[in-house]
């Protein structure tokens, strides 16, 4: 693959996107686990900011998410309110649709707030 087959890799990019690039499964890769504890997004109620982090594993078919421009995806969550479920339902299907792995586990930890930790998780399987 060229840098110009990617949105984001070898690029500029200022700004958050909602766009997952993705490349070919290596040969013999059968599990991946990616990480941030750099989310962020809003109370869709009272529009507090709330602190995740995501742990995102899948089992690859043919295709693997490029990690920069999971930095920035994650990104466009900064001024979006939801709830900590529904983030991790939005990132289990968008990785889903993506690059249509056997099967998706995407977990989010929401950093206490009042004194309540949240952890959800939410499931992609191909169909």
């Amino acid at each position: 693959m060229k840098t110009e087959d990617f949105y984001a890799l070898g690029k500029v990019v200022r700004e958050p996107v909602r766009k997952l690039d993705v490349f070919p499964k290596p040969e013999g890769v059968t599990h991946v686990v990616m990480e941030s504890d750099e989310v962020t997004s809003l109370c869709p109620v009272t529009g507090q900011p709330d602190w995740e982090t995501v742990t995102i594993e899948y089992v690859p078919d043919k295709l693997c998410i490029e990690s920069k421009s999971l930095k920035l995806y994650f990104w466009s969550f900064r001024q979006e309110g939801l709830f900590c479920e529904a983030l991790a339902a939005k990132i289990a299907n968008d990785v889903g649709e993506a690059c249509k792995p056997h099967s998706c586990t995407v977990t989010v930890r929401q950093k206490p707030r009042g004194g309540i930790t949240i952890t959800a998780t939410a499931r992609y399987e191909k169909k």
